[in-house]
């Protein structure tokens, strides 16, 4: 919907001053364009060029905005200002531009204990976790009880102006590691609370910090507040999932951290194309090459990322071109890219280009109806679901699988859709992780669409329904 107010050209003068005061506070709240636009019922294109200063808005629209983001009336003031063509409030805000961390009350086990069950690793790196001071090189982690008695002496007074030390740098890594590898294997809320809690921590340590030598603070605020975001994108909070994935992006890029750049911007791409905002998608994905230009896995990853972006837009030449590319990366990997992380390995990076190809490849075949290319597409599912490994990640060996059946539908072979689906979903008791909830939602409208011409597949359709909500 592009409402009159949002099509008439705007003055360079002062609309940009109330463009800047709008882009400002819908960062604050952590929305991308597509989710504001999606409050008020604008299309996600008439955000952009109200935050570019190129279309202007009513007092009215100005007033919604100025409550949807709970601006205080400093949205509202500036649209009275750009009205009457005064230069309106600062362009640039007295206090940067960072969205809220999330948090609440910790959980009375998390209260009890750091650890509550968790068993730190003994060395570092763990769980694709690096140390801040010793990187892929590895480090030993203290003793359980020390990591327990480090943690809660930094969170308990965080706002100690001095460097971090290593014995807390490697506990706070140790349980970082550990706490994800908790929620991996025990789906569920507690290890995102634990993670919060010494987010807002480290967040405190730094903003009193002046001297933070070689940047292990930062980088592991970074760490923190990119494994908070992802726990919160599993659970289908996206807001403050972006809000997390900003925080780690601004933290890396001051910590000299491309690994954790690299995937705060994925994630914050994937985010808008849950959104279905293809064109965030495709600008975050951009960005991801830049963070390490002469990496090929940031250049690899950063094709794969542009591909999705693509296909959600429906455009098959970029799609399929782009995933060329990031194959062409894969063939050139070296010592350099398997140095930057400990994950990055030949085998790994090419389970992420080919798990993203398949996605792409499905998107864009279940757009133009194109069989070839999902038959393309069911090849790089079952490509990546052989490199995963049979014990590996319970989700993602779901997801995948999920991924494969939809391939099939899009294929028109949906027997064979439906047979592999039944003892997929038979293991899949409980919630699912928000990126299979969105997998499930496509496979289900694909389903649905033959349920008239084929009955038998009506209770699967069903069971679909129950997962994905």
């Amino acid at each position: 919907m592009h409402p009159s107010s949002a099509d008439a050209p705007a003055p360079a003068e002062p609309w940009q001053a109330f463009g800047t005061r709008l882009r400002h506070w819908r960062r604050r709240a952590g929305l991308t364009q597509a989710r504001l636009g999606t409050e008020i019922g604008y299309d996600h294109t008439a955000i952009s060029k109200l935050e570019h200063g190129t279309r202007r808005a009513t007092l009215r629209l100005a007033d919604r905005l100025d409550g949807l983001l709970a601006a205080g009336g400093d949205l509202l003031a500036a649209g009275r200002a750009a009205e009457d063509g005064a230069p309106g409030p600062p362009s640039a805000p007295a206090v940067p531009a960072r969205p809220p961390l999330p948090g609440g009350p910790l959980p009375e086990r998390v209260h009890r204990s750091p650890l509550h069950g968790c068993e730190p690793p003994a060395r570092l790196p763990d769980y694709g976790v690096l140390c801040p001071l010793h990187g892929a090189a590895g480090c030993a982690v203290p003793p359980p009880a020390d990591v327990a008695a480090l943690h809660t002496a930094f969170c308990a007074d965080p706002a100690a102006a001095r460097p971090l030390d290593a014995d807390t740098a490697h506990a706070l890594t140790a349980l970082l590691a550990a706490h994800l590898r908790a929620a991996e294997e025990r789906p569920g809320r507690s290890a995102e609370a634990a993670v919060e809690h010494t987010l807002r921590a480290l967040a405190r340590r730094l903003a009193v910090t002046t001297s933070d030598p070689g940047r292990p603070l930062a980088r592991l605020a970074a760490e923190y507040a990119h494994a908070a975001g992802g726990l919160r994108l599993q659970h289908g909070r996206s807001a403050t999932a972006m809000a997390c994935f900003d925080r780690a992006l601004g933290w890396s890029e001051l910590a000299g951290d491309p690994v954790t750049q690299v995937a705060a911007l994925g994630d914050m791409s994937t985010l808008a194309r849950l959104e279905g905002d293809a064109a965030s998608a495709l600008g975050y994905a951009r960005e991801i090459s830049r963070a390490a230009p002469d990496r090929h896995w940031t250049g690899g990853l950063a094709q794969v990322y542009q591909a999705r972006a693509h296909a959600l837009a429906g455009d098959v030449r970029e799609t399929v071109r782009h995933i060329g590319r990031a194959r062409l990366h894969l063939d050139h990997l070296d010592g350099r890219d398997e140095a930057d992380a400990p994950w990055l390995s030949a085998a790994s990076m090419q389970l992420r280009v080919e798990s993203a190809a398949a996605a792409a490849l499905r998107d864009a075949a279940a757009a133009v109806g194109d069989r070839r290319l999902a038959l393309r597409a069911l090849d790089a599912a079952h490509t990546a679901l052989r490199l995963l490994g049979p014990q590996q990640l319970p989700a993602t060996r779901l997801l995948f699988t999920l991924r494969i059946a939809d391939c099939l539908l899009c294929a028109d072979e949906p027997q064979a859709a439906v047979a592999l689906l039944g003892p997929a979903l038979e293991g899949a008791e409980g919630g699912v992780p928000a990126l299979v909830s969105h997998e499930l939602r496509g496979l289900r409208q694909r389903l649905a669409a033959q349920r008239s011409r084929r009955p038998e597949i009506a209770a699967t359709t069903r069971r679909l329904a129950e997962l994905a909500h």
